[in-house]
């Protein structure tokens, strides 16, 4: 289950990222953002022996804090 896990993570980063071309910087941050808090999460919650629960919450996270990185960025443009 947990390499299932893995490969559909792995899976949803590499389509997301492949639209990258037509996203503007705020877009695009919040993907690479909840790409990085979903293997962040993955890894915390595999040590607490939920790897799952762990990826969603942290790509979440990830997507939030990424949105508002890339928003402040356009502000800062």
């Amino acid at each position: 289950m947990q390499k299932l896990s893995y490969l559909v993570l792995i899976a949803t980063g590499l389509i997301a990222i492949s639209g990258c071309a037509e996203m503007d910087q705020r877009q695009r941050s919040t993907v690479t953002g909840g790409a990085i808090g979903a293997g962040a999460g993955a890894i915390i919650g595999n040590q607490s022996g939920n790897p799952v629960t762990g990826a969603v919450v942290g790509g979440a996270a990830g997507a939030l804090i990424g949105n508002q990185v890339g928003r402040s960025r356009e502000n800062s443009e």
